[in-house]
């Protein structure tokens, strides 16, 4: 008889384990493919081991900005997709280690709820007195016409390709789309982006949306919002997308499409239905103990909706087992960091200026650009800004960074929305010199007018 019985490796499932072995649990952990789940082996760190490689080749192209001089420079795919590949095997195993040393019982197999104290995979009959569903996301599939013809890819076959495409059409721009957009136009493909809604990273603060729109068309990256993908079909190129927008008829061709469009929850063979757990949009629901309608069988992850960040589930786990132990742990929704690596980077926290208004708060704004700061300017990477939003108690609800190593810059900023620290509550701290995160700092100076690298208002 296991404590707790977990469905799904990847960053919800493994650390919960992790957690109950160490608050004494029992614990096994079922899991149907590789140890790490999504973010591990198709998300977060094979598109950031692309990332570096595009970094890499940005780089090479604008030498004569450091007074270097080279020549003859080229990018093997196929060699980059063997680096992202021992990159992830390296980390699966890591994890492996880790539930292995802590004591979990790691069973491969899909796992189908019999019913909340039992679990079949395979052949084997597992009893425990609690179930924990970890299972995921997978990516959303299109509905048109020819959107399973080949040379039609989701996020998750596209990083196993070994050459670079000539002409790459993304069908959706949002995080995943944009992100893939970036890396293959510094790989060296034509990039087209086909976002259905009227803005790209449309959750964004709208001052960001509207910068990067100019940064990514300066890339060279061609965006069409407000567009609908009608049919996909072969074509003498190889893919021909035929699309509407108020323009009219848009018809592009490239080498390979890939299907950005969202994602949905991974649930099948758990029998959800037949337990009689409740569901919305095919998204568990669970109370603030993460227990669903059927006492001792809980969720954590995308498998219970938004927000789907692998740091969300980490952190849902850590809480979802802590409060089975008794302990009141809860999670800070209001402080959720999340991270776009695009070329800048993007990153925020909290609440954007839309939502301030939407909600009707009082709020005040503070913003410094990346051109005035001096280790952004010896990096050669002057492009975006920090904003900041307070509300009237001159509280950090929010912020909102564009710009070099913004995913690095946004964890000071997290802990300051966690907190809800006021201005006067980090004023004072000091910020070594020359670094990116003095942007931080004169944003925030700058909601209350003493920015110091700022030039005065007018009339003052």
């Amino acid at each position: 008889m296991k404590d707790l019985l977990i469905i799904g490796g990847g960053p919800g499932g493994y650390v919960a384990a992790i957690r109950a072995r160490q608050l004494g649990l029992e614990v096994a952990l079922v899991e149907k493919d590789q140890l790490g789940g999504t973010c591990l082996n198709r998300g977060c760190i094979p598109t950031k081991a692309y990332y570096k490689n595009a970094e890499v080749m940005r780089t090479m192209s604008k030498l004569e900005e450091y007074n270097i001089q080279s020549s003859g420079v080229q990018f093997n795919m196929a060699a980059a997709r063997q680096r992202k590949e021992t990159i992830v095997n390296n980390l699966v195993a890591g994890v492996a280690g880790l539930l292995k040393a802590n004591g979990v019982e790691v069973i491969n197999g899909q796992a189908s709820i019999q019913d909340a104290t039992t679990v079949i995979v395979k052949d084997q009959v597992i009893k425990c007195r609690r179930i924990l569903i970890a299972s995921g996301s997978e990516s959303a599939d299109l509905p048109v016409p020819g959107a399973n013809l080949p040379g039609v890819m989701k996020s998750e076959d596209i990083l196993d390709i070994e050459q670079v495409p000539a002409e790459l059409i993304i069908i959706g721009g949002g995080v995943v789309g944009m992100e893939f957009a970036g890396i293959f136009n510094s790989f060296g493909s034509r990039v087209t982006v086909l976002e259905y809604a009227p803005q790209i990273l449309n959750t964004l603060d709208s001052e960001l949306i509207k910068r990067s729109n100019v940064i990514f068309k300066r890339q060279g990256i061609e965006i069409h919002t407000g567009t609908k993908v009608q049919s996909i079909q072969v074509a003498e190129g190889g893919l021909q997308v035929t699309a509407v927008n108020p323009k009219g008829t848009l018809i592009k061709e490239a080498a390979l499409v890939l299907v950005a469009a969202g994602r949905k929850p991974v649930t099948d063979g758990l029998n959800l239905a037949k337990l009689g757990i409740t569901t919305g949009h095919g998204f568990i629901q669970v109370d603030e103990n993460f227990e669903t309608n059927v006492k001792g069988i809980y969720a954590i992850g995308d498998v219970i909706g938004a927000p789907m960040l692998a740091h969300v589930a980490s952190e849902e786990a850590m809480v979802a087992v802590e409060r089975m132990a008794g302990l009141d742990s809860r999670v800070s929704y209001h402080a959720v960091p999340g991270c776009i690596f695009t070329f800048p980077e993007i990153a925020t926290v909290g609440i954007s200026e839309d939502q301030a208004k939407q909600q009707g708060i009082d709020y005040q704004t503070g913003k410094f650009q990346f051109g005035a700061n001096g280790k952004a300017m010896t990096l050669g990477e002057t492009d975006g800004l920090v904003k900041v939003i307070a509300d009237q108690e001159d509280t950090i609800i929010g912020v909102h960074i564009m710009g070099p190593h913004a995913s690095d810059l946004i964890l000071e900023a997290t802990l300051m929305v966690k907190n809800r620290m006021k201005i006067n509550d980090v004023k004072g701290v000091i910020h070594p010199h020359p670094t990116l995160g003095e942007t931080l700092a004169e944003a925030i100076a700058a909601v209350k007018g003493t920015a110091i690298h700022l030039q005065p208002p007018r009339g003052r």
